[in-house]
């Protein structure tokens, strides 16, 4: 097949997520061309089966805000018609699905017929989508999808439950590349982290103010007063300084390292023995299903999409939003006795098997085949 992925390119789950799938698919000898508007950032070595086409919107003084979403369907015809794409798989609703629709209704004319799918992903539907200044666009695009997917079922609840759906929607979950994050013995770098023998605690995220990144700080802060522990903060955005000050505050700064953006995501997560993720919401928790895939337990909020992945009791534990007090004992539960921190290591890398690459990108392909046989009926 020959398939177009648009996404948006950044660090964030969905752009993760379908250049990931992106590269799965050329691996099983797909032609994949991501239609976007900057290289992927795990779009990262050459493959023969990938393409990568730049949209380029430019800039009028008649217009105050450069109309990304036309430039992008403009693009999407020319790679349809030119490389003569079976199908567009688009991720993230706004503005990918009605970009998709609107290039479709353009092909039409050339007498093509190629279909679209639509992935949700989360804040397209929880957040952004229900604006009332975007709810009605996004609607109509997501029922005008020949197929709609969600990442989890939490997030399929949430789209039913905000939005008057015409469409069937279909949950194939999110996936971690298993040959990528697995664990590897990385004790030279630990040492540097962890000089004395430290326990390490990881977090990962866009430092955006649904993550609470401040509770995961305040439940180190109070986990750091019964164990000796370092804390990585990987990851970048708006909340980060607040959040360097507030370690200040704490007085936790010498034991807290804030490193940025990472993209050997997995060497980090090596050297971890907790993973905390206390986000206000998470469709699914990719961060989350990557350090498991790495045995690293998982604490964590128990909204959204995270109890789909996270077991309580088993993989990790959960706790309501918010409760830094509950976060901090079920650390300690398991920083304080190795014996059980070994089983959570254990059961956290057998639950990310179950959501390996392997198992779920079948279940794209499968899709693709159903509604390139609609199109042709």
């Amino acid at each position: 097949m020959k398939i177009g992925i648009v996404c948006y390119p950044t660090f964030g789950g969905s752009g993760v997520l379908a250049t990931e799938l992106g590269k799965a698919l050329a691996d099983k000898g797909h032609c994949v061309h991501f239609i976007t508007y900057q290289q992927p950032v795990r779009l990262d070595s050459f493959h023969p089966n990938i393409f990568y086409h730049q949209v380029s919107v430019p800039t009028y003084p008649l217009f105050d805000f450069p109309p990304y979403e036309i430039a992008l369907a403009s693009t999407m015809v020319d790679v349809i018609v030119n490389q003569k794409l079976d199908l567009l798989h688009v991720h993230y609703a706004i503005p990918h699905a009605s970009a998709a629709f609107m290039a479709q209704q353009i092909v039409k004319t050339k007498g093509l017929e190629v279909p679209f799918i639509t992935t949700l992903h989360g804040t397209d539907i929880t957040l952004v989508g229900k604006d009332k200044t975007y709810e009605p666009v996004v609607t109509f695009s997501m029922n005008s999808s020949n197929a709609l997917t969600a990442v989890s079922q939490n997030l399929k609840e949430q789209t039913l439950e905000n939005f008057e759906m015409t469409k069937e929607i279909q949950v194939i979950n999110n996936f971690v590349d298993i040959k990528r994050f697995q664990y590897s013995d990385k004790e030279h770098f630990k040492k540097i982290i962890a000089p004395n023998g430290e326990k390490i605690i990881a977090h990962v995220s866009n430092f955006r103010t649904v993550k609470r990144v401040e509770d995961a700080i305040y439940a180190f802060s109070k986990i750091r007063t019964e164990v000796p522990v370092k804390m990585l903060m990987i990851g970048d955005g708006p909340e980060r300084p607040k959040m360097e000050e507030l370690c200040r505050e704490l007085g936790t700064c010498n034991d807290i390292s804030f490193l940025g953006k990472q993209e050997k995501m997995e060497e980090l997560l090596s050297i971890a023995d907790l993973f905390i993720l206390p986000s206000e919401y998470e469709s699914f928790g990719l961060a989350a299903l990557e350090a498991m895939a790495c045995r690293v337990p998982v604490i964590s909020s128990n909204a959204g999409g995270i109890p789909e992945i996270n077991i309580h009791g088993k993989t990790g534990y959960l706790a309501n939003v918010g409760d830094v007090d509950s976060y901090a004992k079920y650390s300690l539960e398991l920083l304080l006795n190795e014996e059980k921190l070994e089983e959570f290591k254990n059961n956290a890398l057998d639950q990310a098997n179950t959501f390996a690459i392997e198992n779920i990108v079948p279940q794209y392909e499968e899709l693709y085949k159903s509604v390139l046989q609609g199109v042709a009926q």
